[in-house]
This record gives C-alpha cells, structure tokens and sequence, in this order.
C-alpha cells in the first residue's frame, strides 16, 4: 500500500511532543522497559539524532549499534525539551524527503519512530490505539517482508489476521495467525520473547518454524507485557 510517508513519520514524532511536553517533570529519566538501558531521554536522543545526522550527512554505519549509541552520547546533557524542538526544526527536511518520490528508500525510519512511540509509552504507562493510517501501510510492510523471509527458506506463507480486523499476507496461506494490531506490531520489532510469539494464535499449527522469522531484529531473551 502506498502512504505518505512524510506524514506518518510528522504525526508520530508529533505525538511523541505532545505526550512529553505535558508529562511530570522527570519523566525522561524512566527506563523504557522494550528498550533496556534506555530512559525516554535516550529514545529521544536517539530519534532526533537520526535527523540531525541526515542533515549533516553522518550516514556511515547508519542503523548500527555505534551509529544510535553516539546520537545518544551527542544529546546526553541536552533538556528534554530542546531535543524536541530541535527534532522538530530537523525533521521538517526529513519528513519532505519522506513524502517525495524517494522517501521509500528511509521508510525504514517511519517503522522505528512509531516502535519508539510505543516505546515511550511503555515507560509511562500508556497504549493508545495503533493509528489506522499506520497499521494499513505499517503492518502490511512488515508482513510483506515477513513473507519474503518465509520464501527465502522454503516454508509456506502465513495470512495474517488482526483483531481489528486487518487481512494481511496471502489471504489463502495454510497457516493464519492471529494478533492484535499492537501485539503483531511489536513482535515483529522484537519486543516480545520467542515463548510469546509461541504462545500467540496461530491457527493450531506448529509455530516453531515460523519463529526466527518474524521478526526484523532477534526477539527479546525475557517476555515483555505492555
């Protein structure tokens, strides 16, 4: 499904400034649970230097462990609601480019502002309903690799349903699995164990041929209940 990237990328970022901006005083030195080591400060960090390196060019080892770690070291003693604003003034280039007719080649960093808003609202407590316009372009784009990995190693596709009533991947695979939006969402990005993702519904069959699959990154060694 096609999608204005730009735009999912702008109204995560700017969810993310408006849970902020009215939270107590402190809340940035709270650990994000899905992110361990990480407080809300160091998420923040860490989105905002995205667009600060894409301005300046700092694109090698983009993605990497050292690359996000420096954007978090680069804004440690930065308040809170500089990063914000600072975020805002960068990511409006950004969420430009997003929204031309290249943006699909950093679609990447639309998926990972809205793992770190949820991340974000692990840490506060919170778990706001997955935007549709999200979930049609989101969801679908994470299943659709899914089913490219699936291929790749020779197993048969799984249609994926959500509770909200989502029809992903092949509609006829033999297998179906069942999540909620924010269930699939987060086990995909690796917020959920190898025994959750076991235990989710997946229509009666076997799931362990399934599981090193499904997710971008390599699931979580302890469960995560959000």
């Amino acid at each position: 499904m096609t999608a204005d990237l730009g735009a999912l990328y702008a109204a995560a970022r700017e969810r993310i400034t408006a849970v902020l901006d009215h939270a107590s005083p402190g809340v940035d030195e709270l650990e994000c649970p899905a992110t361990p080591g990480w407080t809300i400060h160091d998420v923040v960090a860490h989105v905002r230097g995205i667009t600060a390196d894409v301005r300046t060019g700092n694109l090698a080892g983009v993605a990497t462990d050292p690359w996000t770690a420096a954007q978090v070291e680069r804004h440690r003693n930065d308040p809170l609601p500089r990063l914000l604003v600072e975020w805002a003034v960068d990511a409006a280039p950004f969420e430009e480019f997003l929204s031309g007719p290249h943006g699909a080649g950093a679609a990447r960093a639309v998926v990972d502002v809205h793992t770190h808003e949820y991340d974000i609202y692990g840490a506060i407590g919170r778990c706001p309903p997955m935007p549709n316009a999200f979930a049609a372009w989101g969801l679908g784009a994470l299943v659709d690799n899914f089913t490219e990995r699936l291929g790749e190693a020779g197993l048969p596709a799984v249609s994926v349903r959500t509770d909200e009533g989502d029809l992903l991947g092949a509609p006829d695979a033999p297998v179906t699995l069942q999540a909620s939006r924010f269930e699939l969402f987060r086990a995909m990005l690796g917020r959920r164990s190898v025994a959750q993702v076991s235990q989710m519904d997946w229509g009666g069959a076997d799931p362990a041929p399934y599981l090193q699959h499904l997710s971008v990154f390599s699931p979580r060694l302890d469960p995560l209940v959000e």
